[in-house]
């Protein structure tokens, strides 16, 4: 018979299957245990928006919606982005993907000729590695354990004077899956001082925007809005993962390339997901600030139980998840580790090398789970690791 893989992509041949979901595939067959492993946040949609797309359906809005995005949810976002974070995109800049997985990979698949190098700062989420290497590009992957996990202006212009003419994009997500760190105002106002004039594209994945504890959001976009491609949309600022509803934003000329490949891939998305998030947009801009103010609560108790047992954690200022480096006394080896604590504590963390370079060592705990689930997993951990040290 003959071996018909043989004869797919081969660039297929450089993408691992998901560990981070093998791992919580694992850890859901233990009974009893403690999840911490995927992002998702465990609020329910908010009522007004759920009303929404009911009203949706029994209005008839079962037709295609126009390729780009309904005018409404266009015009919404726009509304949204300009009054929340200064990003200012007319409705006719924004694409309205499935989720901001279809945002990043209509903008990578864009972009990238191959053999196109990408900058992308680890610790990182593996989704974006993957699509650029689909994509024919090379991941470049910048470890930045040792400046707080952020690129910094010198390691990026370190990177690009390493690399040469062949980078064509850097990839930002912040605030950061996997260590939750934001960047302030002049942090990227010198990131974009060295990209600037060049010809190389900042895809900034902001889906965790509204989940932003300490200061005020910030966004490339503003200091480099020529170069910057704008992931963002509703699944973690509304608890509205499951509806896949993402936004992809760049100026005019930018958007009508990317919507060749958008229109392609997808033709259009859910006429009735669309308008719940015309609601969430708009009706329901401060929905994020009660789940935030529950995010932040559920973050200091995780980090004051970690730091009594010795872990050694930067304090996330985003997002809703904790990645903690394992103490010292304890197995160094992140995956062994991680594999045993879930067995025998009960607590299901993802490895941090999971994540890429820099990773090493560390655990990734999301806390988009209840405050009870956390007390209980916190003192399972803490059970763990006496036990461990009285060995």
């Amino acid at each position: 018979m003959m071996d018909m893989t043989n004869y797919l992509n081969r660039q297929l041949s450089g993408v691992k299957a998901s560990a981070i979901l093998t791992f919580a595939n694992f850890a859901q067959q233990i009974p009893n245990v403690i999840n911490f492993t995927l992002g998702e946040p465990d609020f329910n949609t908010p009522d007004h928006i759920k009303q929404a797309a009911i009203k949706s359906i029994n209005d008839d809005h079962s037709h295609y919606a126009p390729a780009n995005g309904t005018l409404t949810l266009r015009q919404n976002a726009s509304t949204f982005l300009a009054g929340k974070y200064r990003q200012h995109y007319t409705p006719d800049e924004i694409i309205v993907t499935q989720g901001a997985t279809e945002a990043l990979y209509t903008a990578i698949v864009s972009v990238l000729n191959p053999g196109d190098k990408v900058i992308i700062p680890t610790p990182t989420f593996p989704l974006y590695i993957a699509d650029v290497t689909v994509a024919g590009g090379q991941p470049v992957l910048v470890n930045t354990a040792a400046t707080g996990f952020k690129l910094t202006p010198e390691l990026l212009t370190e990177t690009l004077a390493r690399e040469g003419d062949g980078v064509k994009m850097v990839v930002l997500n912040y605030p950061s899956n996997p260590t939750g760190v934001v960047y302030s105002s002049e942090e990227l106002k010198a990131l974009a001082d060295v990209l600037r004039d060049k010809p190389i594209f900042a895809l900034c994945d902001e889906i965790y925007s509204e989940l932003h504890y300490d200061q005020p959001h910030v966004s490339l976009s503003n200091y480099l809005p020529e170069q910057t491609i704008l992931v963002t949309g509703v699944s973690k600022s509304h608890a509205m993962t499951g509806w896949r509803t993402g936004l992809l934003c760049a100026p005019q000329p930018l958007i009508n390339e990317l919507s060749k490949i958008h229109q392609f891939t997808i033709t259009s998305t859910a006429t009735v997901t669309q308008d719940a998030a015309a609601a969430a947009l708009g009706a329901g801009k401060d929905d994020a600030l009660p789940m935030r103010d529950a995010y932040v609560a559920r973050r200091d108790y995780i980090l004051t139980a970690l730091n009594e047992l010795g872990f050694k954690t930067i304090k996330p200022n985003g997002a809703f998840y904790i990645y903690t480096k394992i103490a010292s006394d304890l197995e160094q080896d992140d995956e062994k580790f991680a594999y045993d604590l879930a067995e025998k504590g009960l607590v299901a963390a993802v490895p941090g090398s999971y994540f890429g370079p820099g990773g090493e060592h560390y655990l990734r705990l999301s806390y988009a789970t209840s405050m009870a689930e956390i007390r209980q997993g916190m003192t399972n951990l803490k059970d763990y690791v006496e036990r461990q040290r009285a060995e």
